[in-house]
């Protein structure tokens, strides 16, 4: 069944680990997911949550989680709180939560410990300064005039920073590497600058704050990691991320860690290995946390986890599955190669999860009446229907079925276009799970509107009679009127309306592409047996595609259910 572990694909970083537990270089590796709590992870975050805690599992290893809050003015306890509850959603859980600033202390330690050495140093260049120091691509840089300054005068400094004594923006301190460096992430990169801003965790103890290359390396090595995948963008950091470990080096220096261990968090600094892989791009959205943010501030759409948004507390609205999301990441696989998926890939391995996990119910949400005649105005019966076609296990229930339905307006036509096997004047169709109709009579409003279809139903054609193998080409879904619950249908789309929104060559921006048909709501009814869901439970609208009961509005008395995905790809035949 689609649930089931997918293959998995023998990829570069699962084929690293394994060489490193075969030779002895690693008895058990440990990962890391090390998110910024700065907004809500998205589909691209996933990829990484799935590689880290995925590899950890399967080679009996650990994963922690790790909140890269050093960067206090864009962080929240709500992004916080999202984080945890995505990843847990996702399927996972973490070895220990740990937070960056839990190392505050220890960061400023080892800081101190480079002025020592001589390899870092106070700054007092501005950022527009430091921009032009730095020189460029094909020109080296220029040395800071305050590059030589003592190591006393250095530690004096920086002990004042960490005091409080300068303003915000006004002294930094750097590494002392190479001006000249090819590598510009190695041109005396800035390690700690003042920035004095209450922090979530640590309150107003610290008025710098490391930067995240400074931070994120010894953040690493002091929980022991032995694998620390990050995206290619990366990639050029690696020379500061092993300098900055190499420097300092935290395992042959305990007194550096030393609060940690009074503070009872297991340290086990190592040299971990930094191993880059490609993005997770999907086409039809954007995955910049920035831009989600402006669609979130702007009410350009109605939250973080509006179903339409690549969020994952949008998507887990919208209906789709943690196994769907595993499937499609392990499918697409790991390498070093950048590219973009397609959206419809995504949903495919939605609907191959749904289709073996999800119930099987009967809505209408376009609705026409169909009245059979030749019942009595107070029919009452109930029908046995199976509640997976596929799937003995999931048992049956009872359908009620009454003289009144509904049924979809696009089942009938009348004047029917070529290939049309649904219902016509004097034509005839199978009422699912029933038998045979025929339409008889069309009524119409003033105004020409087709009202209401009165059909006579074949007896003989009723399940268990001689005449329920007669053909007839088409079958149509229904549901009683009498018994049915009205229910509020929103059919998703994509959001936006081309495959690249971040492409502005048009003249264009993301926000002018958003796609005006990305919701449609729609009143329908739906069985009672629908209506009886709890939110988030997942099933497929017999004809109609996979819907989901809304995990905030949804109630018995009053359902709302969103679209997760269509039966098929609707946009295979645009593209």
């Amino acid at each position: 069944m689609s649930t089931e572990t997918p293959v998995l694909q023998q990829h570069f970083i699962r084929q690293i680990v394994r060489d490193d537990l075969a030779s002895g270089k690693h008895a058990r590796i440990r990962t890391r997911f090390p998110p910024e709590p700065n907004g809500y992870l998205h589909l691209g975050h996933a990829k990484s949550i799935c590689l880290n805690y995925g590899l950890a599992a399967e080679f009996g290893g650990l994963c922690n989680l790790r909140f890269d809050d050093t960067n206090p003015s864009k962080e929240d306890i709500e992004f916080v709180e999202a984080i945890q509850r995505d990843v847990k959603w996702l399927g996972f859980d973490w070895a220990e939560l740990r937070h960056a600033s839990d190392y505050f202390e220890v960061f400023y330690r080892s800081a101190l410990k480079l002025i020592r050495l001589g390899v870092a140093y106070v700054d007092d260049l501005s950022a527009d300064e430091v921009r032009e120091y730095r020189g460029t691509l094909t020109e080296p840089g220029r040395n800071s005039p305050y590059r030589e300054r003592s190591v006393e005068e250095n530690l004096d400094l920086f002990q004042r920073m960490r005091a409080g004594e300068f303003a915000d923006g006004s002294k930094t301190l750097r590494a002392k590497i190479d001006m000249a460096s090819g590598n510009i992430n190695l041109r005396d990169p800035a390690l700690y600058r003042i920035r004095k801003v209450h922090h979530q965790n640590t309150g107003d103890a610290w008025p710098i704050y490391p930067m995240y290359d400074f931070a994120h390396s010894l953040s690493d090595a002091l929980e022991g990691i032995t694998h620390s995948l990050c995206t290619l963008e990366f990639e050029d950091h690696r020379p500061l991320y092993d300098w900055c470990v190499d420097k300092v080096d935290l395992a042959n220096d305990p007194e550096l860690w030393e609060p940690l261990v009074k503070a009872g968090l297991p340290t086990s600094p190592s040299k971990p290995r930094q191993i880059e892989f490609s993005r997770g791009n999907l086409n039809y959205t954007v995955m910049s946390k920035r831009k989600l943010i402006t669609l979130v501030a702007e009410n350009l759409v109605d939250g973080w986890d509006d179903p339409r948004m690549p969020t994952i507390a949008g998507v887990r609205r919208r209906g789709f599955t943690p196994a769907g999301i595993r499937l499609f990441w392990e499918r697409i696989g790991v390498s070093k190669q950048n590219s973009t998926i397609d959206m419809s890939v995504l949903e495919g391995a939605v609907r191959e999860d749904l289709d073996g996990t999800a119930p099987r119910r009967l809505a209408v949400i376009d609705p026409l009446k169909l009245v059979i005649t030749n019942l009595d105005e107070g029919h009452a019966e109930s029908l046995t229907f199976p509640n997976h076609p596929k799937d003995e296990s999931f048992g049956t229930r009872s359908v009620p079925f009454s003289r009144e339905l509904w049924i979809e307006r696009e089942d009938f036509a009348e004047v029917p276009p070529k290939g049309f096997h649904r219902l016509k004047p004097e034509g005839e169709v199978r009422l699912r799970g029933v038998g045979i109709v025929r339409c008889d009579e069309v009524v119409k409003d003033a105004d020409g509107q087709v009202l209401e279809l009165r059909c006579t139903l074949d007896p003989e054609t009723r399940t268990g009679m001689p005449g329920a193998d007669r053909k007839v080409k088409g079958t149509i879904h229904w549901v009683s009127a009498r018994d049915a619950v009205p229910a509020i249908v929103r059919l998703y789309d994509r959001l936006f309306d081309v495959t690249d929104p971040d492409d502005d060559s048009d003249g264009k921006t993301y926000k002018d592409h958003i796609n005006p048909h990305s919701r449609r709501i729609v009143h329908g009814y739906v069985e009672p047996a629908a209506a009886a869901a709890m939110h988030e439970d997942r099933m497929q609208f017999e004809r109609l595609g996979y819907f989901v009961a809304d995990m905030h509005d949804h109630t018995h008395a009053a359902p709302v259910f969103n679209r997760v995905v269509t039966l098929r790809d609707s946009w295979a035949k645009q593209a």
